[in-house]
């Protein structure tokens, strides 16, 4: 039941819905779980959650021109710009607190090709999630 409440967890927070699943991973890691297991779980639901974010970035422009969409012709424009700056490596920073849920949804505007979406994607969390979780056994063992 852990790995599967940090799967969901790690899910929703690589959507553009507030979830903070570090707080969960590291209270899980206290508790004695598998490292390798719950890196797995993390890293698989925040790479999916990213999935999501891609597919409704393929989908814009079905919607872009509806007056309930909530970005303008120009706002997507410039997104596009910038992603074209850095190119899909820039998907190595999907993980970021502020601007990685973003850097997905554009990714999957600009139509990078799934395996390399998944893979840069994957890449990021995963590194994000080994050094959370470094983190965590360090203060956690270096506690008196």
């Amino acid at each position: 039941m852990a790995y599967l409440s940090l799967f969901t967890t790690a899910f929703l927070a690589a959507t553009l819905l507030p979830a903070y699943s570090e707080v969960l991973l590291g209270g899980l890691v206290i508790q004695g779980h598998s490292l390798w297991w719950l890196w797995f779980w993390a890293t698989l639901g925040n790479t999916l959650g990213s999935v999501v974010n891609g597919i409704i970035g393929r989908q814009v422009d079905r919607f872009k021109d509806k007056r309930w969409f909530p970005f303008s012709s120009a706002q997507l424009d410039k997104a596009r710009d910038r992603f074209n700056r850095y190119g899909q490596w820039s998907l190595l920073f999907g993980w970021l607190p502020i601007g990685g849920d973003a850097l997905t949804l554009i990714g999957g505007i600009m139509r990078v090709p799934w395996f390399n979406f998944v893979l840069l994607v994957a890449t990021g969390k995963g590194i994000r999630y080994a050094v959370v979780l470094w983190l965590v056994l360090q203060t956690t063992t270096s506690a008196p």
